[in-house]
């Protein structure tokens, strides 16, 4: 500023608009005045709507920040939710899990114990067709000694000895005989 002032004073002498210029008041009165006057037309014109358009913009920044702010609640809240549902379905597979595997168990005693009970009938079943065996087989045994028997006793005694009677004579002895090896 300094280094201008010599041209200002320059001017001054050769003329021309010098505003330091402290004679030319009425310059300044004349600036003051229009700037005064302009003001409210600046004012409504330029400066209004800037400031409104500035006080709008804060404005919907400030709902963009509620809105995110919303949004990133609504989130979490979202989140929490899945991570609760997810820890229920986790839950709820345990549980069927648990349960299917108590079931195998269950189904599985059920067909050792089937199992078990048709293999002591089966077991039954063969102990009585043995004993039936048996007895067939002991009656035949039975029939052919009383067959020999009867054989034998007609060779020694020389003579027909195979009549009724002397069979079932032969059938009493051998029940008796079996009726005192049982005891």
């Amino acid at each position: 500023m300094i280094a201008m002032l010599p041209l200002l004073l320059e001017e001054q002498h050769g003329g021309g608009f010098n505003p330091l210029e402290l004679s030319h008041i009425g310059n300044y009165l004349w600036t003051l005045l229009i700037f005064v006057l302009a003001l409210p037309v600046i004012w409504k014109f330029v400066m209004g709507p800037v400031t409104k358009s500035m006080f709008e913009r804060d404005s919907r920044a400030e709902r963009a920040i509620e809105a995110a702010q919303k949004a990133s609640a609504d989130a979490e809240r979202a989140k929490l939710e899945v991570e609760a549902k997810l820890a229920e379905a986790r839950g709820e597979a345990q549980r069927i899990v648990a349960e299917s595997r108590a079931r195998a168990e269950t189904v599985a005693k059920q067909v050792e114990a089937a199992s078990r009970e048709d293999a002591g009938k089966l077991l039954e079943q063969a102990k009585r067709e043995i004993g039936v065996e048996r007895e067939k087989a002991l009656a035949a045994i039975r029939s052919e000694v009383v067959e020999l028997s009867l054989s034998a006793a007609s060779a020694v005694l020389k003579r027909n000895v195979g009549s009724e009677d002397d069979r079932r004579l032969v059938g009493d002895m051998m029940v008796k005989l079996k009726a005192g090896a049982k005891r």
